[in-house]
């Protein structure tokens, strides 16, 4: 799980073009949107595709990536359950 939270650390970082942010600087339960990462809804929408891309995961329901992207253990945990590639 660990190589996987590392793994989807720096592709958060590539596909959102967070220059100065480096993985160690994400911490795995820090939340990923707010006051956390600060991420917005854009990146929402650039996480969804990532996650398509890398994992074959789609999500059927929006909505649920509100829970999914809590933070990167949470998202971690998500794709290693239900990840195609």
């Amino acid at each position: 799980m660990e190589e996987l939270i590392q793994d989807l650390k720096g592709k958060i970082i590539e596909v959102l073009n967070l220059e100065d942010v480096t993985p160690e600087d994400i911490e795995n339960d820090a939340p990923l949107f707010g006051e956390g990462l600060g991420l917005d809804s854009i990146d929402a929408l650039e996480l969804i595709v990532m996650m398509e891309k890398e994992y074959g995961i789609k999500l059927k329901n929006p909505a649920e990536g509100k829970e999914i992207f809590k933070s990167v253990s949470v998202m971690a945990q998500f794709i290693s359950e239900n990840r195609t590639k």
